[in-house]
């Protein structure tokens, strides 16, 4: 298995439909995703061809009340958000230009092989293609790492999908924990399901997140997640089939920041002090004398504290030191070290 992620997580700027349809928009986009910080840019690669039929019924339409595309047809929808494949090969050399992984979504065999003349890096599945199991296998027979969304998926169709990839002979796979609902929830991320996951199938986890805001992904990234795509517009202002629940340049900037944060925060098991708390450790609480003191004197709580800094014994031996007699005379300020005082 193998791990996309390597100092960092993997953020992934979905391009989807905000580039209505223009490819200098869709070239803004790529360098958006650099400014942004992003490790990689996800395009779509399909025609609504291979996707529905051109068909005016209801079945073909998003339902009514769905709160941003209710009532299209499927056709008109898909044909509006394709990016189309004369534009690939210079999105793709854009991105590469900028330092970004550019790689896509294939929707059926075509994509995969034109997506391949592009050498493509990897490849994702979206979430309402975990059924389509001879297209999973197809992907992952070109042995490139492979992202699968489980979004509006059951279990046991998850582990189908692996299964796909797995009997080709490919476990580069990441799984991603997906609400498939645009915008999403915050209380429907069920992020605990990374945990699970990973512990299931034995593979790397991340997150496609369709939240507003990034405070979801930044707590996935704290979960373990490796990978995180979000996607990416240039204004929400603009519009777009996908605005509404997209980050502005600025707004993935900070994911990025954050999520590195939080990635960073993770650091270890092993419970140790810190390099960066040494001063603070110096400045514990320790017993100290606090006033004068002569041999043969009692040690009392007139006569020593637990005060910072700690260069004395712990606090902890107060009650054991106290009644016991100082063996020479000690001035106020000494701290106090069990040797000061006689053995009981």
């Amino acid at each position: 298995m193998e791990n996309l992620a390597t100092n960092y997580p993997l953020f992934i700027a979905e391009v989807s439909g905000n580039h209505l349809g223009n490819l200098e928009r869709c070239l803004d986009l790529v360098d958006a995703a650099s400014f942004a910080g992003a490790t990689a840019v996800k395009f779509q690669t399909f025609s609504p061809e291979t996707m529905t039929l051109n068909l005016d019924r209801d079945e073909f339409r998003v339902s009514k009340n769905h709160e941003l595309w209710g009532g299209q047809k499927l056709f008109d929808l898909y044909n509006q958000t394709k990016t189309p494949r004369e534009w690939h090969r210079e999105l793709f050399s854009r991105a590469r230009d900028k330092g970004l992984i550019p790689f896509s979504s294939p929707f059926d065999f075509s994509a995969v092989d034109f997506l391949e003349t592009l050498d493509c890096s990897l490849y994702k599945i979206a979430s309402l293609e975990t059924s389509d199991l001879q297209l999973i296998a197809y992907a992952a027979s070109t042995g490139k790492p492979i992202i699968i969304s489980t979004g509006a998926t059951y279990f046991d169709e998850i582990r189908d999908a692996v299964e796909a990839c797995l009997n080709v002979g490919n476990s580069q796979i990441t799984l991603l924990v997906c609400t498939s609902s645009y915008p999403a929830q915050a209380s429907d991320a069920n992020l605990r399901r990374l945990e699970l996951l990973r512990e299931t199938y034995n593979v790397s986890v991340g997150l496609s997140d369709h939240t507003l805001g990034i405070g979801v992904s930044v707590a996935a990234i704290a979960l373990g997640a490796t990978v995180i795509e979000k996607h990416l517009t240039i204004s929400r202002s603009d519009g777009g089939p996908d605005s509404a629940f997209s980050l502005e340049p600025n707004e993935y900037r900070n994911l990025v920041t954050e999520g590195k944060a939080a990635w960073d925060s993770l650091g270890t098991r092993q419970w140790q002090i810190s390099e960066s708390e040494n001063e603070s450790r110096r400045l514990r609480r320790s017993l100290y004398i606090t006033k004068d003191v002569k041999k043969g004197e009692f040690a009392s709580v007139e006569n020593i504290a637990a005060l910072r800094p700690g260069y004395g014994v712990s606090p902890k031996f107060l009650s054991e030191i106290v009644g016991r007699k100082f063996v020479k005379d000690f001035a106020l300020g000494t701290s106090l070290q069990l040797e000061y005082v006689e053995d009981n």
